[in-house]
């Protein structure tokens, strides 16, 4: 490996956070910014960073869209999910140490700081505790975390106001049959449900049945934002637009 190229490795490996990407950048405007932890997903790294995932989920990742795409982002992404693994209570002490200096970096920049920890990962980071028995919640109460999950366990925990207060969850979609009754419970009870579709950049989303509100979820990231009981459109990206297992919802 050239140095250079192993010497970008190693920073990459070692900040945990990312915060100057395409996601990111477009909170900025509104006057926040964004780290987000991009882990290798599902079985990727030999372990699974996505219990709930679905075959249609798995091959659609973004994982495969933007940077991720590149043999060098893969590489240290599977690094950070070893990492992980190897020792977690030390990973969330160290990724603790990444979110300080974010906070730090946004207070230079005059803008709010928030925190998603499943960029492409879908851990219970309620529950993960550091090395000082404190979850990353609990280390920084004042920060706002955010997610998607597949897990309907967890997104029910968080729509009863089981989840930490600082912790916001956006349910997502799958090809998976017999959701419809989860779906709607989810949406009565405020909770937002993220579609991924396929549409060309620029063109509108497409109407749902219904009145809940839809919301363009490419127009930025941060779905603490959202209104309660929406529904998030995400234009398919990477492997997604190629996708044909139902994961994706076509539109003609």
């Amino acid at each position: 490996m050239p140095k250079r190229c192993s010497q970008w490795l190693y920073k990459y490996m070692s900040t945990l956070l990312t915060s100057a990407d395409a996601k990111t950048t477009k909170g900025e405007p509104l006057g926040y910014l964004t780290g987000i932890l991009y882990l290798a997903p599902a079985n990727v790294s030999g372990f699974n960073v996505c219990p709930n995932a679905t075959a249609g989920c798995a091959a659609a990742c973004l994982y495969s869209a933007g940077r991720g795409k590149f043999t060098s982002v893969q590489t240290a992404r599977i690094a950070k999910t070893r990492r992980f693994f190897a020792s977690p209570k030390r990973f969330v002490s160290d990724l603790s140490k990444d979110i300080a200096a974010l906070v730090r970096r946004a207070d230079k920049k005059g803008l709010i700081p928030c925190v998603r920890l499943n960029g492409t990962s879908d851990l219970p980071w309620e529950k993960l505790k550091g090395d000082d028995g404190k979850t990353l919640m609990q280390a920084f109460p004042h920060l706002q975390f955010y997610d998607y999950t597949k897990s309907s366990e967890r997104m029910t925990e968080f729509v009863n106001g089981d989840m930490p207060p600082n912790y916001h969850l956006t349910f997502s979609r799958s090809e998976k049959g017999g959701m419809g009754s989860v779906y709607a419970g989810i949406l009565a009870s405020g909770g937002s449900i993220a579609s991924v579709v396929n549409i060309k950049r620029g063109n509108p989303l497409p109407a749902f049945s219904g009145s809940t509100q839809l919301v363009d979820g490419d127009e930025h990231d941060l779905r603490f934002l959202d209104p309660k009981g929406c529904i998030v459109g995400l234009r398919a990206k990477g492997d997604a637009i190629k996708d044909t297992s139902g994961f994706v919802l076509q539109v003609a």
